[in-house]
């Protein structure tokens, strides 16, 4: 399998701050790249530590970066802010999304826009306010996706969080839309829950791809050795049963699928854990390869994957992407020597003659 891809930053971990990632990109108007991410401080990296979201920005199509900078401070009330989003709103806004932990273990989706170009940014607006209490919510970056009519729809999946207890319920996954352009949010009634026992952390992480013919694929995290999927032909208002995508083998890990232009790409770990594995590797997300659909996602074939990495002693994991109109930008984990995923952020360039080839 032919490895692509070259490093053009890597933003590793230091005192004081343990973990960088789960980032996302937006083209700005004056032809830049800004590329925002979770920047952990202190001395934690787990999902509940302390973390704000910091940004960098390229002038030169990715191939250098500036210094990071803060983009947006978590208030008082919150543990953290975390896994961001972009999308080009139709005004031309720049519309952020990101998760906010409290500190009563529940979490909520906030959006955010900014008519300057990522210089001011509004007051952010609770995308769960529609519903009757708040639990553990999951948005992963890089997940919120403008279907063709111009309704805004993103996947999260929901844990319960038990009351005085440290448990959370498996993951459900529910869906939330806008009309009208950020200014109002809705959850639909569909909800999707895994029936398999063996499974016991439920559907995870779910992210969204609207297919040629409109139909709107959904594509879930389990702990079953495959991402599982269903689908919806009403907009994402209700779905089929979710079913095991045997292509996709997978660890319990995310995977991202982006529409690049000449094609589709679908970023993931193809390998699940079994016995034979290494210790060294972390939490089986290893390696890591992109799979490319000349179709609209419609079909994917083994002779069109490519390694992103694949030292297996590393792991890699929560893709972010960027087309551009002859390359693009994959952000990434990177455990940069460690036993933990969550660490370091790389981001590659690959060259669409690279894939072409």
């Amino acid at each position: 399998m032919k490895k692509i891809g070259k490093q053009v930053l890597f933003l590793e971990t230091s005192a004081n701050n343990p973990r960088n990632g789960e980032g996302a990109f937006i083209k700005l108007k004056d032809g830049a790249i800004l590329f925002g991410f979770t920047e952990f401080t202190g001395n934690e990296w787990d999902d509940d530590a302390q973390a704000h979201i910091a940004f960098v920005v390229s002038y030169d199509e990715g191939n250098s970066w500036s210094e990071k900078q803060k983009l947006f401070e978590k208030d008082k009330a919150s543990k953290n802010i975390m896994s961001l989003s972009f999308l080009r709103m139709n005004n031309d806004d720049i519309g952020a999304f990101y998760i906010v932990k409290n500190a009563d273990e529940t979490d909520k989706i906030v959006f955010r826009r900014s008519s300057d170009e990522g210089k001011n940014w509004s007051e952010p607006i609770n995308c769960m306010e529609c519903l009757p209490r708040q639990d553990y919510y999951v948005l992963n970056n890089d997940r919120v996706l403008r279907l063709s009519d111009g309704r805004i729809l993103f996947a999260v999946a929901r844990h319960t969080v038990l009351i005085n207890k440290d448990v959370f319920m498996p993951g459900e996954i529910c869906f939330f839309f806008s009309d009208d352009d950020g200014a109002s949010w809705q959850k639909t009634a569909t909800e999707l829950r895994c029936p398999f026992s063996d499974n016991p952390d439920g559907y995870e992480e779910p992210g969204l791809y609207e297919l040629a013919d409109g139909k709107i694929w959904c594509y879930i995290r389990t702990s079953l050795g495959f991402q599982f999927e269903c689908f919806s032909s009403d907009k994402g208002n209700t779905w089929s049963t979710p079913q095991p995508n045997l292509f996709f083998s997978s660890a319990c890990s995310p995977m991202l699928v982006k529409d690049c232009g000449k094609f589709t790409a679908a970023i993931f770990n193809p390998v699940p854990e079994h016995i034979l594995r290494k210790d060294s590797e972390p939490w089986g997300r290893t390696p890591f390869v992109m799979a490319v659909s000349k179709d609209r996602a419609k079909t994917f074939s083994k002779e069109n994957i490519f390694f992103l990495e694949d030292d297996l002693s590393n792991g890699y994991c929560y893709p972010a992407v960027f087309a551009g109109d002859n390359y693009m930008l994959a952000a990434y984990y990177h455990s940069n020597n460690t036993d933990v995923c969550l660490n370091s952020t790389k981001i590659i360039k690959i060259m669409y003659d690279e894939i072409d080839e």
